[in-house]
């Protein structure tokens, strides 16, 4: 059967089931199980026992286990997403940290799992996971975790303040591993040690065993500060003892960190053991062994100690050792060498020396050892300082003596050399025995029973400095004695050791001191090696010094021994022991009795013994003191009163800290004095009573400092006492305690003003005050307690009459006694917290030591937060709000203001603004108002006594609120904090909403507070820490299941006070229309859904008033802007607006224009979500550009918004400049520049613009126009603008501003004439489908593309700018089914521009440079074509059915323009037939030929004949293998020219195309020949005969044509059919080439001189450069523009030639110009007088380019075009579009070069001057200063930038000028 049960699994292996109805789960994931079966679990799940909270629907399943693994299950799970997305963005080493945090945390969280840890070992782990979790949120950005004692704090557990000031602990803790520590403020020192290992000691020169020794010096004071570290080494550098392998280890104990920033040195001293001297001969091991100085090593630690401080492991350093010069000096070689006085020590050879490693340890050495039991197990010599550490610890004993064997002087005894002395150290005992193992050398090594110093060779005056440890046991110090034998050691053979003197000295002397720590001289008394000790009675009777035998005056006048009065010995000794004293003054004391009569002396001396000495004896020093007492309480009572207080501070000093609970063990457990509280209270009594009075105050502070432990004793002795009589004397005690505290009152009441002395007193005082509580509860009951206190706060004065610094320390005094046990005791607080809010009120009214006071509220709320179940709690609460909430409000006003202005200024900053005051205020009055019920709102709101005051609240606590959302109070990733906040105002505001209505609505109507309410919950709704969409959805669900949404709660309150406003609505309208259309925009369904009615109630309202809601209108479009802007609303928000309002307005009689009004609103919506959606930071130009024009449009034809509409005009005219469109950028400048007059009108200061007059403004946008004019090289629409300023200035005189535009005027057409400008290609667009931007969707448009921008190239940018678009490859108009879809499709294909100047016939006459700018601007009209076959393909011959389908597109408006783009307004379909086609191809192909000859003519390609031999071998290749043939063919047939009759002028036209095509390739082959390298001749033959072949072909046509049929019909005609030429025929030649063929034939070496025709009728003309004749006089008079034209191998347009290409009859063709190489225009200056060359020989063309130009990738794009001289035509049909192969000539060419130089004719030496003379060639001149012929300066329209062109009159030539009209001005 199914039992209930409350469990949870988790997932330990993916599950699938076969069962469908089994859940499918993944590894990790957790279910609860409600109920199971019988049975054994699954081993796909482990179990875990849980708990369940929030029952219901939306119940929590906790599992029952410590809240940190939960923690750091769910945070990893967090993580694991963030981590990987972390990879994704490129951040790999936060990727790689948090992986190794991830990794840690793991195996932490696992070694808790297991629970086999030890209590600090678990607190230490829990550490170290909450150390990382804080690290990993905050460097992912995720929300900060408050904690306590390592766990996550239950908000609904802790008052606001209390959880703000974890929030703020947490911050400052984060990364900081330093554990917390608890105790009432006095900080302890922390500790380092020094862990040192001895690695390996390389010598190569001792041979001999060593002794190393290392210590720690302190070079400032010139003295060792540590014991020595020894190692005793082998000859080898080993360990002379092999279990000591690897094992040399030290730790340097006790250092502080003021040791730290000493200038400690590491110094090792080597002392080798054997010979005395190292270059002894003799050979064997000595039979004598000496300890003989070798060498010395430092290390300084500054840099150490800065390399090792943050390390977790060892460092290994170096160190050399150095030998001494002069063993003299060897006291001080350490010294020397710090100081570096290399002469008195020498290098080693090598770097040979000491490796040691190096780690620095923090913390109490048991801390230590636990934490590093490794380094412990290393049998680790613990290596003490000399002296006390810092902090003496109570159980710390220690008994050691260090005694230095300074120096001697020592008399030679009449040897010849000097001595070679040695000194033996014994420690024995009174009874004379040695003492065992009381020496030690230095830790490391075990102690020994006697000491052998090193020898000084031949020394009489050793200085040794060496310093050992005397660790005597403290029963046996006092009677022993040290003895100190010297002995000369000799170096003869014998090398014997004899005895001539000893020295001694006792330890103690006879006052029971011991020996004081200094340097002691000691008598050296003469003896022999016969010499015995056994009675050392003999000489210890005598002096050992001359202190001793000063105090000896009747000494024997026979001694045992003689002293030697020349010889000394000195040493030195420092004691570290905590049971033996040096200090005579404390054994008098301890010893009092033995001297009754000195006790008041004794008690004098004792403040000044060393507070160490006092704390090692502190239990004795006490018992003395309180006997002392008892003894004679009047004769000894204020002695040992002021005793005891100096003994109580000195336990204040951090050095002694440790020390208090060993008093108050003693209190506790030692003390005995039952009468002692009489006379302490008496005497405590007396000091404050005189406070009044004395001038001095010292001896006062320091018993009012010691209070709490008098206070102790006190109590104790009076326990004491009642426990012995039982309970005798009470009343006289509680009289005693109450006369106290009275004079604690009275101290505390005196005027400290006048008396800084005074000030201290009472600061002492209250400092003391609250510690004295716990004692007094003992005693006293807890109200009794409460009335002292309160009486005791009470008597302090207000703020008004004492100092900040009493303030400071009163409420500190305050602080702590809410600190206080006592406050936590429901009776004390109901009598101590009327006195403390006293207090906090009369300061925060004053704005005085508010950190301080926040500190106060936030403990009493923590207090009352814990206590809330308590009936009294109420009643605090009650009496907080009555005291406080008003007083906190304006305290928090006052702040946030400041803040705000502080930011302003940016000033120096208050301590009082800082963010910190500005939180715990905050936390302070969220804390009130979440204690508050609805019972304290009501009886707030019921006791003010006007509606006035009423008002001011409401108006304080919403402006509180407000300021909340507006300054960061809390950081970003507070989110607990932020959501507790919302929480609590959302409750605050329904409690306060009531109010608002009853008392200010209808008649008592107040504008002031109801806006000031509406704007808070305006600002509440829009807080970013609500807007829950952006959470993961964990964290969405974790906010919803403690708050809900509380957007909707406010919503809903807003809108029931919006209803209830009545009559007072329209007092909100427009006003409100703004911010509620903001909450409206939050993404949240039901906020919209309760929002969106209200402004039909807005426009219900203004349509009753006024009769129509235009400010509503205007007033919600105005908002709907700047909010859209700003990243709020989207499509959901814009269907929703309209849907609500449409279906609200449907009732109305106002229908219509509420109807016309909401399609308005969301139409912009429409185009503002657009707008934005292309201003993203990561989108292209091109979009940003086109959502700017059309929501720019917008405002102008459909709102009608001209700031608006002007504003668009900037922003789109800096997204232009942004990417160098400046074109675009003056076109769009001058939509504004259309909106100003000439007028002197003002204008006020708008965007960048100044206050100035209209005529200002506009003059300024005019010269900014003509600046991106230039730079965009549209000059033509410059000079139009040139001449409108010219006029303006000519109107006002403003001769030099007319003088500055004629000559700009004048540049811009010099820039005309001599500027190359690059023709770009234009490309049509189609965007189909939904989920492009709305001014895109399912429309068309032509693009200017950029400067040799190609087809391909345009696709790759517009594809990158749409990514996820799809690009359609064919060409065919778009399904209403694709148009619908919701994805992006994408259709490019290239077009040709359609100029309207083929019109004008002036035009012919127009250099080509000129004429090109006007074919590719201001241009409407654009086209592509399609070929298709109609009717059956004709199979012989493709071209006579290829028909072509012509697609023109009208634009809306020109290009260029305000944009690249442009919408296509309609389309227009014609067919073009074969014949037609085939003319335009022939066509464009001479003018392509046509041009680059002319460049190669004038020498634009410096050499590089490639393009040119590509060109003409496409062509001739193409020609001869079938090109042009085919043409022939097809319509050249009699059978065809029979069957067309309305044809023939075509085909004539044809004709003479083929044939004028032939004379340019004549022209270019001729040049070819002249710039043909010798390597390419063989090419050039080639391209000759070919050339012959293709003449020969189209004569043979020529010859097929019907009779009667002429070529001069066509003005393109070159070659004739008569028998001779006419005059006529001949100037018809001579207009395209300035060659008389009537002259006779001169022959040249050029190939093709053979090939020149006779006179013969309808023979061929080949113009070469042999042929030269007179130009006759009426030869026409031209100007000849070309264009030069460089392709890839592409298929394009511009490279059309005639051979033959694959096609299918769905291919677009299209026309556009190429840009594979740029177009370079180039102009003939064969117009300007002084020109000396004449003009090119070749016909004149205007451009035309080819009409196709397929879709890159189309599997129907041709692969081949009409050049190549592999080209045949096949068997389908044929475009015409060619391109040249470039396979022939080596790859593609490079840029031809820009050049301005006049293009050169045919050779020149060709030319006479008498043919330059009568040059056939009209010279036209622009505008000049002929009035005639300038028409009156109008208005001009900068779409027809056209110059007037005046030619000069020709005697032989009557036309007339060329003029073009200009248009007016928009």
């Amino acid at each position: 059967g199914w039992v209930p049960v409350y469990l949870m699994f988790l997932l330990i292996c993916n599950f699938r089931s076969s069962v469908c109805q089994a859940l499918v789960l993944e590894i990790g994931e957790t279910v609860q199980i409600l109920e199971k079966t019988e049975g054994k679990s699954s081993s796909y799940v482990h179990l875990k026992k849980s708990t369940v909270s929030n029952r219901g629907l939306c119940e929590t399943v906790v599992p029952l286990e410590d809240p940190i693994i939960t923690e750091t299950t769910s945070t990893l799970q967090e993580w694991g997403v963030l981590w990987k997305q972390l990879y994704v963005k490129h951040k790999v080493d936060l990727f790689h940290k948090l992986r190794h945090v991830m990794n840690e945390l793991i195996d932490l969280r696992r070694q808790l799992i297991q629970g086999h840890l030890a209590q600090d070992q678990t607190r230490e782990i829990k550490r170290h996971i909450t150390v990382r979790l804080d690290w990993g949120n905050e460097h992912l950005g995720l929300d900060l975790v408050p904690r306590k004692e390592f766990e996550m704090v239950d908000q609904d557990h802790i008052s606001v303040s209390e959880l703000y000031k974890l929030c703020s602990s947490s911050v400052r803790s984060q990364g900081d591993n330093m554990r917390q520590r608890h105790g009432d403020g006095c900080q302890v020192p922390v500790q380092h040690h020094l862990f040192i290992n001895l690695k390996s000691f390389t010598y190569n020169t001792i041979s001999e065993d060593a002794d190393v020794f290392f210590s720690l010096y302190d070079t400032r004071d010139n003295k060792q500060i540590s014991e020595k570290f020894m190692v005793r080494l082998n000859k080898n550098g080993g360990p002379k003892n092999p279990e000591k392998v690897d094992r040399l280890c030290a730790l340097f104990t006790d250092l502080s960190s003021k040791d730290l920033k000493r200038d400690l040195y590491i110094v090792t001293h080597v002392i080798r053991t054997g010979r005395m001297l190292l270059n002894d001969s003799k050979k064997g091991l000595p039979h004598v062994q000496y300890r003989r100085p070798y060498g010395c090593a430092v290390l300084a630690m500054s840099d150490v100690f800065h390399t090792i401080t943050d390390l977790k492991e060892e460092k290994d350093f170096v160190l050399k050792v150095y030998t001494c010069n002069n063993e003299n000096e060897w006291f001080q070689i350490h010294e020397n060498i710090i100081r570096k006085s290399s002469t008195k020590y020498s290098a080693p050879s090598t770097n040979y020396g000491l490796i040691i490693s190096l780690q620095l340890l923090r913390g109490e050495l048991d801390q230590i050892r636990r934490e590093n039991q490794a380094v412990f197990s290393r049998a680790l010599a613990i290596t003490r300082k000399l002296g006390f550490p810092d902090v003496i610890m109570p159980g710390d004993t220690r008994n050691d003596l260090y005694l230095t064997l300074e120096r001697g002087d020592f008399e030679r005894g009449g040897k010849s050399v000097q001595k070679n002395i040695e000194v033996t150290v014994y420690v024995l005992y009174a009874d004379g025995d040695t003492l065992k193992d009381c020496i030690s050398l230095g830790s490391g090594e075990p102690n020994t029973s006697e000491h052998r110093s090193f020898v000084l060779y031949h020394n009489n005056s050793p200085r040794w400095s060496e310093m050992i440890k005397l660790p005597i046991p403290i029963d046996r110090f006092r009677g022993s004695h040290l003895r100190f034998e010297f002995r000369h050691c000799s170096t003869k053979d014998k090398g014997e050791k004899k005895l001539f003197g000893f020295s001694f000295t006792p330890l103690m002397r006879e006052d029971g001191t011991t020996l004081s720590d200094e340097s002691h001289e000691l008598y050296v008394y003469k003896c022999d090696e016969n010499t015995t000790f056994s009675n050392q009675g003999l000489y210890l009777s005598m002096p050992c010094c001359k202190e001793d035998f000063n105090s000896c005056p009747n000494l024997p006048s026979t001694l045992p021994f003689q002293r030697n009065p020349k010889e000394t010995f000195w040493v030195s000794t420092q004691l570290c022991s905590t049971k033996l004293t040096q200090n005579v003054d404390l054994l008098a004391l301890l010893n009092w009795k033995a001297h009754p009569d000195k006790v008041l002396d004794i008690l004098g001396q004792l403040r000044h013994i060393n507070g160490e000495e006092i704390v090692k004896f502190l239990r004795d020093v006490l018992d003395t003191l309180f006997c002392l007492l008892d003894d004679n309480t009047d004769k000894y009572g204020p002695l040992v009163f002021q005793s005891l207080v100096f003994i109580i501070n000195l336990l204040r000093d951090s050095r002694f800290y440790h020390f208090r609970p060993v008093m108050e063990a003693y209190i506790q457990n030692h003390f005995a004095g039952a009468l002692a509280y009489k006379e302490l209270i008496r005497c405590l009594k007396w000091y404050m009573d005189r406070s009044a009075e004395v001038v001095r105050q010292d001896h006062i502070q320091e018993a009012m400092r010691a209070l709490e432990y008098l206070l102790k004793f006190i109590v104790q002795s009076r326990i004491l006492y009642s426990r012995a009589t039982c309970g005798m004397e009470e009343e006289l005690f509680r009289a005693s305690i109450q006369e106290l505290f009275q004079s604690i009152r009275f101290v505390l009441s005196l005027d400290s003003r006048s008396s800084e002395t005074l000030v201290f007193t009472q600061a002492a005082l209250l400092n003391s005050f609250p510690d004295i509580f716990d004692e007094l509860l003992q005693m006293f009951t807890v109200q009794e307690v409460a009335e002292y206190v309160r009486g005791t706060l009470g008597s302090m004065p207000s703020t008004v009459d004492i100092g900040q610094s009493m303030d400071v320390v009163k409420l500190q005094s305050i602080a702590r006694t809410v600190e206080s046990r006592l406050f936590f005791f429901p009776e004390s607080r109901s009598i101590l917290l009327p006195v403390v809010l006293h207090h906090i009120h009369l300061h925060l009214r004053q704005q005085r030591e508010l950190l301080i006071c926040s500190g106060i509220l936030t403990s009493i709320f923590s207090i009352i937060n814990t206590s809330a179940m308590e009936s009294s709690v109420q009643e605090e609460v009650e009496m907080m709000v009555e005291s406080l909430l008003d007083v906190l409000l304006q305290t928090l006003l006052s702040i946030m203001s400041k803040s705000q202005s502080l930011e302003t200024a940016r000033g120096q900053r208050c301590p009082q603004c800082t963010a910190e005051i500005t939180g715990e205020y905050v936390s302070t009055l969220l804390s009130l108002l979440r204690q508050m019920t609805e019972v304290h709102f009501h009886h707030l709101l019921n006791n003010f006594h006007s509606k006035e005051e009423l008002k001011e609240f409401l108006l304080k606590i919403f402006c509180v609120f407000r300021n909340l959302m507006k300054l960061t109070i809390f950081p970003r990733d507070w989110s607990v904090m932020r959501l507790l906040t919302s929480h609590v105002i959302v409750v605050t505001t329904q409690y306060l909403s009531p109010a608002l209505h009853k008392n200010f609505s209808e008649a008592d109507f107040d504008f002031k507070v109801w806006n000031s309410f509406f704007s808070l919950t305006v600002l509440y709704i829009n807080q970013p820490s609500l807007q829950l969409e952006p959470l993961t959805q964990a964290k969405r669900k974790k906010v919803l299941d403690k708050y809900g949404d509380m957007r909707v709660m406010m919503a809903y309150e807003l809108f029931s006070m919006w209803q209830k406003l009545g009559e007072n609505k329209p007092h909100f309208i427009p006003g409100m229309m703004g911010p509620f259309l903001g909450v409206t925009l939050v993404p949240q369904s039901e906020v919209r859904n309760i929002m969106i009615p209200i402004f039909h109630d807005m426009m219900d309202w203004e349509q009753r008033q006024n009769g129509n809601f235009k400010l509503v209108e205007a007033e919600l479009m105005d908002k709907l802007e700047s909010m859209v802007s700003d990243g709020k609303g989207d499509g959901n928000h814009r269907e929703l607006f309209g849907l609500l309002l449409l279906e609200k307005i449907e009732q109305e009689t106002w229908r219509e224009t509420g109807i016309s009004f909401v399609t308005s609103v969301t139409r912009l919506m429409e185009r503002l979500l657009d707008y934005r959606e292309c201003m993203k930071g990561d989108e292209m130009e091109n979009k940003k550009i086109g959502g700017s024009s059309n929501l720019m449009n917008f405002y102008k034809s459909e709102m009608n918004k001209e700031e608006m509409y002007i504003r668009y005009i900037h922003k789109l005219c800096d997204l232009h400049l942004q990417a160098e469109d400046y074109t675009e950028s003056a076109f769009t400048l001058l939509l504004y520049w259309e909106l100003l007059h000439w007028e002197d009108r003002p204008l006020r200061e708008f965007l960048h613009y100044p206050t100035q007059s209209e005529w200002q403004r506009k003059e300024g946008l005019s010269r900014k126009v003509l600046h991106y004019f230039n730079k965009g090289k549209c000059w033509e629409y410059g000079i139009s603008l040139c001449r409108e300023l010219a006029f303006q200035y000519e109107t006002l005189y403003d001769y030099q501003s007319l003088s500055w535009i004629r000559k700009m005027e004048a540049a811009y057409y010099d820039n005309i004439i001599e500027q190359q400008r690059i023709e770009p290609e234009f490309f049509r667009m189609g965007f189909y489908g939904r989920k492009f931007p709305f001014f895109l969707r399912n429309k068309e448009f032509v693009c200017r593309g950029y400067d040799y921008e190609r087809l391909e190239d345009f696709q790759q940018r517009m594809l990158g700018e749409f990514p996820q678009a799809i690009a359609m490859q064919h060409p065919n108009q778009p399904d209403d089914a694709l148009l619908q879809s919701d994805a992006q499709y994408l259709q490019i294909y290239a077009v040709t521009p359609v100029s309207d100047i083929t019109d004008v016939p002036q035009l012919e006459r127009v250099p080509e440079r000129i004429k090109s700018f006007y074919r590719i601007n201001n241009v409407t009209r654009f086209h592509y074509d399609r070929p298709f076959h109609k009717g059956p393909k004709d199979r012989e011959n493709e071209f006579r059915s290829l028909w072509i389908e012509r697609t023109t597109l009208i634009l809306s408006r020109p290009l260029p323009g305000i944009s690249r783009w442009a919408e296509v307004e309609r389309r227009e379909l014609v067919e073009v037939s074969p014949l037609e086609n085939a003319i335009y191809v022939v066509e464009n192909k001479t003018q392509e030929l046509r041009t680059l000859i002319s460049q190669y003519q004038h020498r634009q390609h410096h050499g590089n004949i490639n393009p040119l031999s590509m060109l003409l071998n496409g062509v001739i290749d193409a020609a001869v293998n079938g090109g042009i043939a085919r043409y022939q063919e097809a319509f050249f047939d009699k059978e065809y020219i029979n069957s067309q009759p309305e044809d023939t002028e075509r085909i004539a036209q044809l004709n003479d195309l083929m044939q004028e095509q032939v004379h340019i390739l004549g022209v270019g082959l001729a040049v070819h020949e002249k710039l043909v390298h010798p390597e390419m001749r063989p090419l050039h033959k080639k391209l000759i005969d070919q050339f012959h072949m293709m003449r020969q072909s189209l004569y043979v046509v020529q010859q097929g044509l019907p009779a009667g049929y002429t070529g001069v019909n066509s003005p393109r005609g070159i070659l004739t059919t008569h028998s001779h030429m006419s005059p006529e025929s001949v100037r018809l030649i001579h207009r395209h080439s300035p060659m008389n063929l009537q002259g006779s034939i001169r022959q040249s070496s050029s190939s093709l001189s053979s090939h020149t025709s006779s006179e013969a009728g309808g023979n061929l003309v080949i113009l070469t450069d042999g042929l030269m004749g007179e130009p006759p006089e009426d030869t026409a008079h031209m100007q000849v523009g070309l264009t030069c034209t460089h392709t890839h191998t592409q298929p394009s347009p511009s490279s059309s030639s005639l051979s033959s290409i694959r096609s299918t009859s769905s291919q677009i063709i299209n026309s556009a110009p190429s840009s594979a190489r740029g177009h370079f225009l180039m102009h003939f200056d064969a117009f300007h007088h002084q020109n000396s060359d004449p003009p090119p020989a070749l016909p004149i063309r205007s451009l035309r380019k080819s009409p196709l130009h397929p879709i890159p990738g189309s599997p129907t794009s041709p692969q081949s075009a009409l050049g190549g001289s592999n080209s045949t035509l096949s068997g389908s049909a044929s475009s015409g579009v060619s391109s040249l192969s470039e396979s022939n000539f080596g790859g593609q060419y490079p840029d031809p070069p820009v050049r301005n130089d006049a293009m050169e004719p045919v050779p020149s030496h060709l030319w006479t001057p008498e043919e330059y003379l009568d040059s056939p060639y009209l010279h036209i001149h622009y505008s000049g200063p002929e009035a005639e012929s300038l028409d009156q300066v109008r208005p001009f329209h900068y779409r027809n930038p056209v110059s007037h062109l005046h030619p000069h009159s020709h005697p032989h030539d009557s036309l007339p000028p060329v003029s073009f009209p200009s248009a007016a001005l928009m």
